[in-house]
Order: structure tokens, then sequence, then C-alpha cells
């Protein structure tokens, strides 16, 4: 019974750790890193609850790393998603009708627990599953995903607030009903808090979860379940399954109550997935909702009067951080031919002192991609740029994968603005370069913008304001997130709300209000307190 109205004012983002010589942070997270070090894991599915294992195991090794055996999680198969739609359709009805303050809580109690207890040991996995350096480990694994989870429940508050406006004589309102049916999740390796928001949006709106991690981020997908279960998740509401896509897919997209999907990965995925839910519409109760965050070809536009230090800054970050494996990584930059020489000179010279290894040793600005295949695709790329006469490798271009997935940070320079690096995604540590003549930045803004299918971010670079007004309209539709003198990477929950469009995908904007009314179904309810009694209106009576 409800007793109160509770409100749940905007909260304060996360304070990023620096993990600095000689800080708390940094002895707690080396020891976090050695205590999971030391032990071999046997990782669940977590359905109905219940830890369910199945003997069809899985190695887990870090990608840095890779003689070394982390844990091994049980590989799931059809029967188990079948189990976990059951499950989660079995507590459908008890988890929506669950007041909003008490679902609000477990969620605010998860992101506590993430911020205190558990923040060196999710920020350990994520190094060492993932492959992330320290720093990235903690915008991602610890304040993003902690971000997500409060900022999350005061937008859903403020929804909730929302009311129609009502007449004498009667009461409007509004109900901000969860979907009718299960929701499927399907979260990628790159970022823990993307693991975790998808599934966890979803449910705080009410609705019960299918979740299909990325195999390579079942290490830190586990805690984080694993977290939800002690914050109070009742049993049900979250199915965390490792199944392979074709078997997720066929089982949930045939589904009578499959209600909709909340994915981020590659754009070729979810083409497939929507093709097969639209195949599928006579069988569905509702018409499913779609929600996808895909490809990106992300781009870094330069004005001849932009600062140099700056433009060598956002490239260095924003196409090397984290291996280019963002998103939003810059991958494509265009230099005015006045400052090109001098970009590409110290760009050079700071990718070469930027140091690779494992993710224990803390300075490492650089690791390993993620696994085999990627960093296979990678190396196809660097090798066709190395043979073609269109391109030129200015810095980097070495990989190996003797001990771990190492590929060192490249840059290319194409004579080409339509060359094969400066259009298609590769998720890797390459950034490509094109040299414009000066006089042509407007002209090559229309470049810009027709060269790719993408659309997800974006920067433009320049000291001069009528050229920032000019790139910022005719750019308008080439990036979901357009940063001003800034690395393309890098949106804060509650800030810079993420997403794109055109192949980039349906540009729900995760960390904001316009992601969660995705997982609501609005109905208006309408009171009259003194009905009418008689059919005839006054207008009927001539006289």
């Amino acid at each position: 019974m409800q007793i109160g109205y509770f409100d749940y004012p905007t909260p304060a983002n996360e304070p990023v750790l620096s993990y600095a010589p000689g800080t708390p942070e940094k002895l707690a997270l080396k020891k976090a890193l050695a205590s999971l070090k030391s032990k071999t894991m046997d990782i669940p599915m977590y359905i109905n609850g219940k830890a369910v294992r199945t003997g069809n195991k899985i190695a887990i090794h870090p990608p840095h790393e890779i003689k070394h055996t982390l844990g091994h999680f049980h590989m799931g198969s059809k029967k188990h998603v079948d189990q976990a739609i059951t499950s989660a359709l079995k507590v459908r009805n008890a988890w929506a009708d669950m007041s909003w303050e008490s679902r609000a809580h477990i969620f605010l109690k998860a992101a506590d627990l993430l911020a205190t207890k558990y923040r060196f040991e999710m920020n350990a996995a994520t190094m060492l599953g993932q492959s992330k350096n320290a720093y990235q480990a903690e915008i991602d694994a610890a304040c993003e995903l902690i971000d997500f989870l409060r900022f999350n429940v005061h937008f859903l508050s403020t929804i909730y607030k929302q009311q129609p406006v009502s007449s004498p004589g009667m009461h409007n309102r509004m109900e901000w009903r969860g979907l009718e049916g299960f929701v499927l999740a399907i979260t990628p390796f790159n970022f823990t808090a993307i693991g975790g928001n998808l599934p966890a949006s979803a449910a705080m709106c009410g609705n019960v979860v299918v979740w299909k991690a990325a195999n390579t981020q079942v290490y830190s997908a586990q805690l984080f379940m694993r977290i939800l279960k002690e914050a109070g998740l009742p049993d049900g509401v979250i199915n965390l399954v490792y199944v392979d896509g074709p078997t997720i897919g066929a089982t949930c997209f045939s589904h009578p109550d499959f209600a909709g999907v909340h994915f981020t990965g590659s754009t070729g995925v979810f083409n497939y997935m929507w093709k097969q839910i639209g195949e599928n519409i006579p069988k569905y109760k509702t018409y499913p909702r779609i929600v996808g965050e895909t490809g990106g070809k992300d781009f870094v536009m330069v004005h001849p009067t932009a600062d140099v230090d700056t433009v060598v800054t956002a490239l260095a970050r924003g196409a090397f951080e984290y291996q280019g494996q963002k998103c939003s990584a810059a991958s494509r930059a265009y230099l005015p031919k006045n400052i090109a020489p001098a970009v590409k000179a110290k760009l050079v010279k700071a990718v070469q002192s930027m140091k690779m290894g494992t993710v224990e040793d803390f300075s490492n600005f650089v690791n390993a991609v993620i696994d085999e295949k990627s960093f296979d695709n990678i190396a196809k790329y660097i090798n066709k740029a190395k043979k073609d006469k269109k391109a030129k490798i200015l810095v980097g271009g070495n990989f190996s994968k003797k001990n771990g997935y190492y590929v060192e940070p490249t840059v290319i320079e194409t004579s080409d603005p339509k060359y094969l690096t400066m259009c298609e995604e590769i998720f890797g540590p390459v950034l490509t370069i094109y040299v414009y003549p000066t006089n042509q930045f407007e002209k090559t803004l229309d470049l810009l913008d027709k060269t790719s299918k993408y659309a997800l971010t974006g920067a433009i670079i320049s000291q001069d304001r009528a050229s920032i007004n000019l790139a910022t309209d005719k750019l308008r539709h080439a990036a979901g997130n357009f940063y001003i003198n800034d690395k393309p990477t890098g949106a804060v929950v509650g800030q810079q709300p993420f997403g794109g469009a055109r192949a980039s995908g349906t540009n729900d904007k995760a960390g904001s209000m316009l992601n969660l009314y995705r997982w609501l179904s609005a109905r208006t309810i309408k009171e009259t307190f003194n009905p009418p009694t008689d059919y005839k209106y006054p207008f009927l009576n001539e006289a």
C-alpha cells in the first residue's frame, strides 16, 4: 500500500578515482587483481535466481595473457532460454505490481554496493576479462554503471510524475506500465556498464528480462548479476544465460510473449534481428519495442584554425583509449593541409610514447584487443594498408598474438577520402587520416557527411566560431553525439545521453529519459464523478 509520494532528485555523477601512485584505491585495485588471478572461477548461468551449470564449460582467458585461465562458464542451450523465458513470465505480474519505491531501492542499493563493497572487484574483473586499464575500467565498470542505476531511478521517477490535466467533474491519470511480455537484453563485451544497464533499465520499468551477455564479457557480467541478487532483486526478474546468438534469436523472436529487445552490438546482427522480428509479427501479442545501438565510423573534423595540441590529444585519446574498441572511438580524421604536418608529427610522437602490455602494469596505456577473431580482422585491414598505394602507415602497424592479442596503435594516412579504412568500422586501434586542401573546409564537411553509413559520434575542432556553427549545421545528421573541441568519446550519464542514427542504431539515448520511455506502455484512465444519465445533449432542444 502506498502511503506517500516519494521523490528521487537528480543525483551527482559518481566521482572518478585517480589510481595515482600511493592512493588507497590503487593499492585496493592491485589487491583485487591479485585475488581474482589467484583462483579459477566456475561461472553458472542464473535462471529464476538459481545457479545453473551444464557441464559444457568454456574457458575464460585474459586477452592480454592468453595462457592464464580466469575460470570457466557453463554454456547453455535452447532449453535454458526456454526456462529463462518461463521463469521471467511467471514473476512478471508480481514484479510489475511491486511498489515503485521498492523497485527503485533495489537498484539504488546495487549502485551503492558497486560504489563501495564491489568497486575494486568489478574494476578488476573488467580489467582482466576485457583487457581495460585501470582508468578505463573505473570510468566504465564503476562510475558509468553506478550512474546508470542512480540516474535511471531519477528519470523514471520524473516520468511517473507526468500526468494529464483534468477538467471539472472528472479526474485523469496516466499509468506507466511495463511491457506485456518479456524483454531480451543482448549486451556487448566493450562496456561493463552497457552490460549492466540494458537489462537493468528495462527491469526498473517493471519488465522481466532474459539477458544474453557476450561470451567475452561473462566474467564481469556474472558479478553484476550477483550484486543485483544481493541488492534484493527477486528471482526470475533478470535471467542471465550464455548461449550463441542464433539460439537466443530463434527462441526469443518466435515466442508470442516477446515484447522487446534492448541491444548493443554490430549493425549486421541488428539488421538480421529486425528482419526476424518483422517476419514473426503475426505471432506476437503486442508489437515489440526494438532498441539498438550499433556500429560507428566516428570522425574528427579539424578546421584550419584548430590548436595543434588540442587536435593531437583528441586523436590520441579518442582513437586509442581501450584499443579503439569503443563504439564512439575516433577512426577517421580530416586534417587541413596548413596544420597537417605539425599534427602528424606530434601524433606520431605521442603514439610512440604509448606503452602496451598487461593491465596489471598501470603504466600501460594500451592493452590487448578482445579476442583472436577481432585481432585477425584488425590485422587484415592493417596488412591491406601496407600494400595499398593509396595508404601509408605513419606509426604502428605491428601486431602479435604470441602472449596476448596485441595490436599497436596504428595511424594510416590516405590520399583517397573514400579509402576502405575511412568507410568501414574496424573496431580496433586504427585511425585513418585524410589531408584536405586548406581552403576546402565546407566542401570537406559534405564529403565527410556522405562517406559513412554510420552516424554515432563526431567532433569539430576549431577556434573559429563561424566554422563551428557551419559544421554543427551541416553535420546535423552525421552524429547523434557531437563534440566541439573535444574527442568524440566519453559520454557521461545525465550529461551527454548516448546514441546515434542511420546505421548506428535507433538513437534512443541511453542515460536519459528517452530510453526509459521505450520500456513503458502508457495507459490513460479517466474517472467521471457525476456521470450523465441521459444521452440527449442541450443542442437538441429547438426552443
